[in-house]
């Protein structure tokens, strides 16, 4: 069987509904030398039967890696995601980000050695979130600027993520004062070099727990792209219920170390020290 050239890790808890609309932006992607892992940080039955009922006809594997709900623990099921990965590149997202149909194909165009790739997301409100078909995702108008508009998004310089593509890509990819860091919704890299620094730190909650692995890489000599004007996914709406200020206190004091000792190999990662 010959192995993916990529890796599709998806971290999700109890979102089925926008699940199983992201896996219908993999169905749609133009390439499809592909796996997908769903990271499940604890989800309930509904998650299970999207992704049993998916799995029977989709175009691409997927695996399914679920531990016990035991509260917030998506960089453990992400480290075990990590292990099972066939392909040498991975890619992460969220199970509430659709990607557009060159999705996976422009992380793949876009990779080179001793580098990782940091895109970004098209943020959409819960009336759009709620209302996208899979005919929507199948035709794509749902990145489309002006369909947009005729279900009431307002205008925005942000709109310029959907719209851009060549010179006026690459410039405002250029341009951008957002620094480019390893973002969770959307970001890709070698898994050689996430192994070298151990993965994701499991002492980090939520709140910048995927930035930390980033600086990791970054102290290890790795670069980062920025490629948020050429990558693109929507994100869809959720409340963010679950975010604690003790859980974004303790994360900043971990990553505060990072910076100051240059960490590179996390001792509370995918091997425990």
């Amino acid at each position: 069987m010959q192995l993916p050239v990529i890796t599709v890790i998806i971290s999700t808890y109890n979102q089925p509904q926008w699940l199983q609309k992201v896996l219908l932006g993999y169905e749609y992607q133009s390439i499809n030398n592909f796996e997908v892992i769903i990271a499940d940080d604890g989800s309930g039955e509904d998650t299970e039967k999207v992704i049993l009922e998916f799995s029977k006809k989709a175009k691409f594997p997927i695996e399914h890696i679920w531990h016990e709900d035991k509260g917030f623990r998506k960089t453990e099921i992400l480290n075990k995601a990590i292990l099972v990965a066939k392909a040498d590149y991975l890619l992460f997202t969220d199970g509430d980000c659709i990607p557009r149909q060159d999705f996976i194909e422009t992380h793949l165009r876009l990779r080179k050695p001793n580098w990782f790739l940091s895109g970004g997301y098209f943020k959409l409100p819960k009336d759009i979130s709620e209302q996208i078909s899979k005919e929507d995702i199948e035709s794509q108008r749902c990145f489309d600027v002006n369909w947009l508009k005729q279900q009431g998004l307002a205008s925005s310089f942000k709109l310029n993520k959907l719209t851009s593509k060549g010179f006026k890509e690459r410039f405002l990819n250029f341009i951008t004062p957002t620094k480019a860091t390893w973002d969770g919704m959307n970001v890709s890299g070698w898994k050689k070099d996430v192994l070298l620094v151990n993965g994701f730190d499991e002492r980090m909650q939520y709140g910048g727990e995927d930035r930390e692995i980033g600086e990791r890489l970054f102290n290890l000599g790795i670069k980062a792209k920025q490629i948020r004007y050429s990558a693109i996914c929507l994100h869809l709406h959720h409340d963010r219920g679950y975010v604690q200020p003790e859980m974004i206190t303790k994360n900043n004091a971990i990553r505060k170390v990072t910076k100051k000792d240059k960490v590179i190999r996390t001792p509370f990662g995918i091997e425990k020290d």
